[in-house]
């Protein structure tokens, strides 16, 4: 095999890899995704170069002209003084209605989007994996959630093995 081919033939491994999940990790199912549109807010993360420093850090959420999400991320960059917003897409990876996305906010390149738990009645808060344990989020509706919420968050993602000692507690406050 020639040296150009390698690499070629690498691309779609490496990109089929970041479309996974963690073990025991599983997409919610009966998904609605125009209940899920619009702007939720980050409350916990576990820390990426793309967010370090961020605070405020919202996520919005809404329908594409080729029927996609659009994906718009933003956070206030307490080094900077000022915000930083990024876009991306995202489509179903499967069924539209298991909550098992791919995102992409460089070019050719996604990422899983995993909502492994989710609020039923109104879609209130999101518990959020990526293609391992080393992306996690707790997405909420509100700026805040309850105490109840966010043990039961730090509960489920302790035993599916996510470390806890490098999530952060997103600061959700203004000065």
């Amino acid at each position: 095999m020639n040296k150009l081919c390698t690499p070629l033939l690498t691309i779609p491994l490496l990109l089929a890899g970041c479309l996974g999940m963690p073990k025991g990790v599983e997409p919610i199912d009966n998904f609605e995704l125009d209940r899920y549109l619009g702007k939720w807010h980050e409350i916990a993360r576990l820390d990426h170069s793309f967010e370090r420093g961020l605070e405020r850090v919202t996520a919005e959420y809404s329908v594409r002209e080729d029927g996609g999400v659009r994906v718009v991320n933003r956070g206030f960059s307490t080094k900077k003084n000022a915000w930083d917003e990024a876009e991306g897409k995202a489509y179903f990876v499967e069924d539209e209605s298991l909550g098992y996305l791919k995102v992409s906010f460089f070019g050719p390149f996604y990422g899983s989007y995993v909502i492994f738990e989710l609020e039923e009645s109104g879609y209130e808060y999101a518990f959020i994996s990526g293609p391992d344990t080393s992306y996690l989020w707790l997405l909420a509706r509100e700026p805040s959630v309850d105490q109840q919420v966010m043990d039961h968050f730090l509960a489920r993602a302790e035993a599916l093995g996510f470390d806890l000692d490098e999530l952060i507690i997103v600061n959700q406050q203004s000065d």
